[in-house]
């Protein structure tokens, strides 16, 4: 993301795992681990979506980290439709955030993914933040996530995606009473709007310091 990014590979169960860490000015709140969007279609951890996110989070004071899925640059094995990429996720997780706090987001499949980290981790991890966009709910089995999650969460999906329908994330997050924040016009990468998506990350980063 910048030349002060740190370069690491972790070894995973389907081999290496790439990954590419990111620090705040001063003492870090945590550690955010992003999850990028679905190996098949060109995802990798440089998507710009996922970039912003990883912005949002240093800018808000997280040590930030992004690697690539099983099969996608560097890391090795092949592509497992979810199940091996929620073991990468959770490798990395349980390699580079031990203990402490925690944060997990994702964008598009890796949303998907993170949901699915999420849900496993609640009730064994500090989970202080989980930010979803352009939620893959529209293929997949999105995990439902525990009710007292929900005021660490943001969600964001926009309006115009022709990708994963905004009807299918409001399908997902109906049952749960999860609000959704809807960008306006916005399509599933958010071409010309990724400073308005980091703004709302950044926003709902640094609205629980106290």
């Amino acid at each position: 993301m910048n030349s002060q990014t740190e370069k690491i590979s972790l070894q995973g169960a389907a081999g290496a795992i790439e990954v590419q860490r990111d620090q705040p000015a001063g003492t870090p709140r945590g550690i955010a681990v992003v999850a990028h969007p679905h190996p098949l279609f060109g995802g990798t951890m440089d998507n710009k979506v996922v970039q912003t996110l990883a912005r949002a989070f240093v800018a808000s004071g997280w040590t930030t980290v992004r690697f690539n899925f099983r099969g996608v640059g560097a890391s090795e094995g092949v592509h497992d439709e979810g199940r091996g990429e929620l073991e990468d996720m959770l490798n990395v997780v349980g390699q580079l955030v031990p203990e402490g706090p925690l944060a997990i987001a994702g964008f598009s499949f890796g949303a998907f993914v993170a949901t699915g980290a999420a849900a496993k981790l609640w009730t064994e991890r500090d989970i202080r933040q989980i930010v979803l966009v352009g939620t893959a709910a529209a293929r997949n089995t999105v995990a439902t996530l525990p009710a007292e999650a929900h005021e660490r969460m943001l969600v964001v999906h926009g309006e115009a995606d022709d990708t994963v329908p905004l009807s299918a994330v409001m399908d997902w997050a109906r049952p749960q009473s999860l609000p959704v924040t809807v960008v306006p016009g916005g399509g599933h990468f958010f071409h010309g709007q990724l400073p308005l998506l980091k703004s709302l990350v950044v926003r709902h980063l640094r609205a629980d310091i106290a």
